[in-house]
């Protein structure tokens, strides 16, 4: 079995159902086959052949869809380039993979000239649209011209399906490389954790280059012969109209999407009843974004809080709807198909309240870093990924996220962990986001700067937010310095870019 074989299953099941809507038309779960087959026919007769990387650049598109399913029913390990880099970037990543194929879209056509000396391995392109006199070659002349390839039956478990390459908040991405069993495996863990069901109708608008959008929003409702309904870029009042206009009933985002989603002045103008399950993920939600979001979807009844890294494809812990009310800050328990436990440097257990980093293993965590067995070493020991996350679980088994390790600051000898303060910001009825940092003392070593992102029209000065923080945190803890800022820098999956921020205030 191989991941192709879901959307066999589906085609077989649900042929007339709608798989996929974008800003071009829709497509059937028979289309999207025939369409996937043709495809993956196109690359193998070209010459690529099974364990060769071939490169997607392209926004939440169809395109980007079927280019990826037709990867992976044939053994061509899909690697999602993120758009929003520059050609450098985009470079390293293509030579780094050693990519053959690129398939993009052609709103990239200047990138990729850009870059194209630089490509060592590159041989094929193919894009929409292509020039007649460029190197690509047109992407609906090559699939048409492909003869159909169905499910490789020789593609199993153990065969690569993906390299994912990691945000990179520092230094330069690493590419985990993620096998289908991987990818399936994580597929029944969060089917379990969200209460999947078949026939959903779920906005996509992550964009599919991330794990989370890849492997989680679109792969479950492709499994169960659901409706994906492709978001191009996000815009606020454009997906507050997709949502109206689709009837849709699953949603998926960060905090800081939602924030901005409720924010628009317009949101109240649109129908949003149908949604029935929200589902959040890669950063903090506080308990009063959930009473928000719970208002402003009417139909759901709580929401589902998802963690998890690149390197365990992505899903570690979930913490449903029912239980989202009664555990403040809490990401739920570990999925049922891997182990998850919070462990002391030298990696034996802590019992529950005790802070430590959280580790897992199972059949969810990545096969490797591509050609960097050093940093492979690094994160996986004796079968545990090692996550760089701080955690705590509580006696029913629950796990808090307290920061990431390189996050935590010491001041004056004592550890402060700066998602503890941004918790408490969160609580103040005039922030609508925060970030905590810690910043060079001469006296403390380190001391604690928050970055505030204040409601509009709010009076709100530092001296409130420290007198704020200091009537619900330790002294030591509570911020020395308040900077306001419009926006917080965030990755493509809505974490937020320390790195830039202390570069910024230092």
């Amino acid at each position: 079995m191989n991941l192709g074989f879901f959307l066999a299953n589906a085609a077989a099941r649900y042929p007339r159902n709608i798989a996929v809507i974008d800003e071009r038309g829709q497509w059937t779960y028979a289309q999207l086959q025939r369409r996937c087959a043709r495809l993956a026919g196109a690359m193998l007769a070209w010459g690529l052949r099974p364990g060769d990387r071939v490169a997607l650049l392209f926004y939440n598109t169809m395109h980007m869809v079927e280019s990826y399913l037709a990867c992976a029913q044939v053994g061509l390990v899909a690697t999602p380039v993120n758009f929003r880099m520059r050609g450098g970037e985009m470079a390293f990543i293509l030579n780094d993979s050693g990519a053959r194929a690129l398939l993009y879209g052609s709103e990239f056509n200047h990138q990729v000239q850009e870059i194209a000396g630089q490509l060592e391995q590159l041989e094929l392109l193919v894009t929409p649209r292509a020039e007649r006199a460029g190197p690509a070659r047109d992407y609906e002349t090559f699939l048409s011209q492909g003869p159909r390839q169905d499910v490789a039956p020789g593609i199993d478990l153990s065969h690569p399906c993906q390299v994912m390459y990691t945000s990179g908040t520092t230094g330069r991405p690493k590419g985990a490389v993620i096998t289908h069993g991987n990818v399936i495996w994580n597929l029944v863990n969060t089917m379990h954790g969200r209460d999947d069901r078949a026939g959903q109708v779920s906005i996509i608008v992550g964009p599919l280059y991330h794990t989370a959008a890849l492997n989680n929003h679109l792969t479950i409702q492709l499994a169960l012969g659901g409706t994906c309904v492709l978001v191009r870029k996000f815009d606020p009042e454009g997906l507050l109209r997709t949502i109206e206009a689709h009837r849709a009933t699953v949603i998926s985002g960060s905090p800081a999407m939602y924030n901005l989603l409720m924010a628009h002045p317009r949101a109240g103008d649109y129908d949003t009843t149908s949604i029935t399950k929200c589902t959040s993920g890669a950063d903090k939600l506080s308990m009063r974004t959930k009473q928000r979001l719970m208002e402003f979807f009417p139909s759901i009844n709580g929401v589902y809080d998802v963690y998890g890294c690149t390197e365990a494809s992505p899903c570690i812990t979930i913490l449903n709807a029912t239980d989202s009310l009664r555990k403040d800050f809490s990401v739920g328990p570990a999925l049922p198909f891997l182990q998850a436990r919070v462990v002391d440097p030298a990696g034996e257990p802590l019992p529950p309240g005790q802070v430590g980093e959280l580790v897992c293993r199972g059949p969810n965590v990545m096969a490797g870093y591509h050609n960097d067995p050093q940093a492979t070493r690094r994160a996986v020991k004796d079968g545990w990924l090692y996550t760089g996350d701080l955690a705590r679980t509580d006696d029913e088994g629950f796990f808090y996220i307290v920061d990431r390790k390189k996050d935590m600051v010491v001041s004056g000898g004592e550890n402060i962990y700066p998602r503890e303060v941004e918790e408490v910001l969160y609580n103040h009825p005039d922030i609508i986001d925060a970030a905590v940092l810690g910043l060079p003392d001469p006296t403390w070593g380190e001391s604690v700067v928050a970055v505030v992102v204040k409601r509009p029209g709010s009076a709100l000065d530092a001296a409130g937010v420290i007198d704020f923080c200091k009537q619900r945190l330790a002294g030591y803890k509570k911020p020395r310095r308040v900077e306001f800022t419009d926006e917080l820098p965030r990755n493509p999956s809505g974490k937020v870019l320390k790195k830039d921020l202390r570069a910024r205030l230092a």
